[in-house]
């Protein structure tokens, strides 16, 4: 919610579309600066700890926006310094959450943990613009700053609640050198473990093919002569068809053929994002971003739970850090790359094109990757039975 009203608010205190693309950069930079650093600081300190301070900074940043918005005091300028506060706080707080998650569940059961966290995320996605416009409209920009920053008081309760988690941390001092050493080790560690090295390159070049949304609005206006309930609709729609495949496998006990589900998930990925960009209805274009959100969900979900269970604790953090540069970094970057592409030869081929690469991505890493191919998940509960 607080993302679209940004959104909003930039577009209420400038006509220059490069705006959006600032709010980007700004979100964007501190993330990958700073991501190795926060992975150390997971696998070094408490990861519940980190995570409350983390969600304590994002709400004063969402107070902020609102009490700046109430006074009349925003400016372009501040809305940046704001979000680059956020984002310092999301570069840490993402690697300190993810690594904690299997130190609160069996490992056997968190595909389903992933999928039920998959499921909470998009239905946010779906609520969260359609609440902000109302709430815009009836009550003010502010109260959407003021919503998202009580929201947080939930996140910090439920932080609180869990209690002491025993996690396996390094104990050491947070020396620069010692630092450095473990951002190799890190690094070394995904270098050195095939199947994580290549689910991540999956991440990061099916994100960066495919970056569908981005086009959405020039593709309702131009191509499919909509309005915006219609534009409404379709920006949910990958929302939907991720929490479709996400109640689906939180049902599930087992997948098999996990590393082969990876593959052809990103193959079905780029052949619906293929379709939507050659599309000229409404209702098969929804049809498309539904489908390009389910195989996207199935794909992530699995492969957060192989990076998991296959990373022990004391990396955990390292891990995630390094993961979060791979899948953050795609999207934008992706950005960058479809809005040139459509600029010169025009939205169709870039969303086309964009597909076909995904396609030959997931092609070429499955050729250069053979263990992900052949990988099936059981090697995971098998590894784990024979250490107890």
């Amino acid at each position: 919610m607080q993302l679209w009203a940004l959104y909003w608010h930039l577009r209420t205190l400038s006509d220059q579309p490069m705006v959006i693309s600032g709010i980007g950069l700004m979100r964007f930079m501190p993330v990958i600066l700073l991501s190795l650093i926060a992975g150390v600081a997971a696998d070094r300190f408490d990861r519940r700890k980190m995570a409350i301070l983390t969600q304590i900074m994002l709400g004063v940043v969402a107070l902020l926006l609102g009490l700046a918005t109430s006074l009349g005091v925003m400016s372009l300028w501040l809305i940046f310094c704001l979000v680059i506060m956020q984002s310092v706080a999301v570069a840490f707080d993402g690697p300190a959450r993810q690594a904690l998650i299997p130190s609160l569940i069996s490992r056997e059961n968190l595909a389903n943990a992933y999928s039920l966290n998959s499921i909470a995320s998009k239905v946010g996605g779906i609520l969260g613009p359609a609440i902000c416009g109302v709430v815009i409209a009836f009550w003010g920009l502010q109260w959407a700053y003021w919503i998202n920053a009580i929201s947080y008081l939930a996140v910090i309760v439920a932080l609180i609640a869990m209690g002491d988690i025993r996690t396996v941390l390094e104990k050491k001092t947070f020396e620069l050198r010692e630092t450095f050493n473990d951002i190799q080790e890190g690094i070394a560690f995904i270098k050195n473990s095939p199947i994580i090295f290549s689910v991540m390159i999956l991440d990061f070049l099916g994100t960066f093919f495919s970056s569908a949304n981005t086009l959405l609005p020039f593709v309702a206006m131009d191509i499919l002569h909509i309005g915006p309930i219609q534009y409404g609709w379709l920006s949910a729609s990958q929302a939907i068809g991720t929490l479709i495949i996400g109640l689906y496998l939180s049902q599930r006990t087992k997948l098999p053929r996990q590393g082969l589900l990876i593959s052809i998930s990103v193959v079905m990925f780029g052949l619906a994002t293929i379709l939507f960009g050659i599309s000229t209805s409404f209702w098969l274009t929804m049809l498309a971003l539904i489908l390009i959100g389910a195989f996207d969900g199935l794909s992530s979900i699995i492969r957060n739970t192989v990076r998991q269970v296959l990373t022990p604790d004391t990396m955990r953090g390292r891990m995630m850090s390094i993961t979060q540069i791979f899948f953050k970094g795609g999207p934008q970057l992706g950005e960058v790359e479809s809005g040139l592409v459509a600029q010169l030869l025009g939205v169709p081929f870039a969303i086309i094109s964009g597909g076909v690469g995904c396609v030959l991505a997931a092609w070429a890493v499955a050729k250069k990757f053979p263990q992900l191919w052949s990988f099936y998940g059981d090697e995971i509960l098998e590894d784990t039975s024979s250490s107890k």
